[in-house]
């Protein structure tokens, strides 16, 4: 079986997954309950890593795919993939930056930068899902 046709709506449910457990981590840290907290945010990394090894193997099998849309479309579009890139890569560190310091018992440093980890990760997960549709489904390749 061929698994390169699957894997874009596969990230596309990974991306998804790892927004929701973001935010009902996020909840449920605004209810005190830490231990809830604790397990939607290490399920979320967790999502994000199976994300990413599942990302890079399809482009290093595919490469780069040209975005079919015209007109008005492609530069929103590339704006969208520009800023989800970019934001991407400083995720990955902060991320683990964010979880490290959980995890030493350092919360008000986890704190602090959790509050610029949280809207990028759902950003970049919410993002990751409409360039998805975008390119896939609105506007799909020959």
């Amino acid at each position: 079986m061929d698994l390169i046709p699957v894997i874009p709506p596969f990230l596309a449910v990974l991306n998804t997954t790892a927004a929701l457990l973001v935010i009902t981590g996020y909840v449920f840290i605004r209810k005190g309950n830490r231990s809830v907290h604790r397990a939607c945010m290490v399920s979320a990394l967790l999502v994000s890593t199976i994300f990413m090894v599942f990302y890079l193997y399809y482009h290093a099998k595919i490469g780069n795919i040209p975005f079919a849309g015209t007109g008005i479309v492609r530069p929103i579009y590339f704006s969208v993939l520009a800023t989800h890139v970019i934001l991407a890569a400083f995720l990955f560190p902060m991320a683990l930056v964010t979880a490290g310091f959980a995890i030493r018992s350092k919360i008000t440093r986890h704190r602090r930068i959790a509050r610029w980890t949280l809207p990028i990760w759902l950003y970049v997960s919410v993002t990751g899902v409409v360039i998805y549709f975008m390119a896939f489904h609105m506007y799909p390749g020959a």
